[in-house]
């Protein structure tokens, strides 16, 4: 089941929005197309972090400004769990990927090297 944080960000008029952020495997290539690299984050986080976080509206709310991404960041508390949860969330879909199947599954691939 891919993980997901829920954000309940409060608007101008009193009312709140939520946002759901997850990412997939089709978000992760795009911010891979982006040029999003994971391990720049320790070399770049000023720019790696924000990206991190923009990155994760791409599955479910791809069309919210960067403005308003920015402005939800700003406002949220404990910086540093948030962020060591979307970087869990980042790997989730880079497990599914190289993930083995099970061995005695029905439909399985054979393949072979010929050298």
């Amino acid at each position: 089941m891919a993980k997901k944080l829920t954000l309940q960000v409060p608007q101008q008029d009193g009312s709140e929005r939520e946002y759901v952020l997850e990412f997939t495997r089709s978000s992760v290539r795009q911010m891979e197309e982006n040029g999003f690299v994971a391990q720049d984050i320790v070399t770049k986080p000023m720019l790696t972090l924000p990206q991190l976080f923009a990155g994760a509206f791409l599955a479910h709310h791809r069309f919210v400004k960067q403005a308003e991404i920015d402005r939800i960041y700003d406002k949220i508390p404990n910086k540093s769990d948030f962020l060591a949860r979307l970087a869990e969330m980042y790997n989730e879909p880079l497990e599914a990927l190289m993930a083995e199947p099970d061995k005695d599954a029905e439909g399985n691939v054979n393949w072979g090297a010929s050298w």
